[in-house]
């Protein structure tokens, strides 16, 4: 799971917390995040799906760095992280969520 400091990501480590659900968390913002990772998401998901448009990172990006393909999105990931949708998290190198919505993670982390 990636970025602390994001709502969502608390209300998913929140989540995971109080289900006993064991997770190793990565923070984008101090650790990084390097092209390798980023591709293989990309072999799961579009990069429209990965980019987070309603972030406030999108919104103030200039639209002339606004990603318009998926090489593009890759250097606005590693270059700004925080645009990556989150939390994401992955479990045997497979993207398990994307987001949080608690219906679909009581799907995904049956008690």
């Amino acid at each position: 799971m990636r970025h602390p400091n994001c709502d969502t990501v608390k209300k998913a480590r929140t989540w995971l917390a109080e289900r006993g659900v064991d997770y190793q968390f990565h923070d984008y913002k101090k650790q990084g995040i390097d092209r390798q990772t980023i591709e293989h998401w990309l072999t799961q998901k579009t990069w429209e799906e990965l980019v987070n448009r309603a972030g406030m990172t999108w919104k103030q990006l200039p639209d002339e760095k606004k990603p318009t393909n998926a090489d593009e999105a890759i250097a606005l990931m590693i270059e700004k992280p925080s645009v990556i949708r989150r939390p994401l998290i992955e479990e045997n190198g497979q993207i398990v969520a994307l987001g949080f919505k608690a219906d679909a993670y009581n799907e995904t982390f049956p008690g």
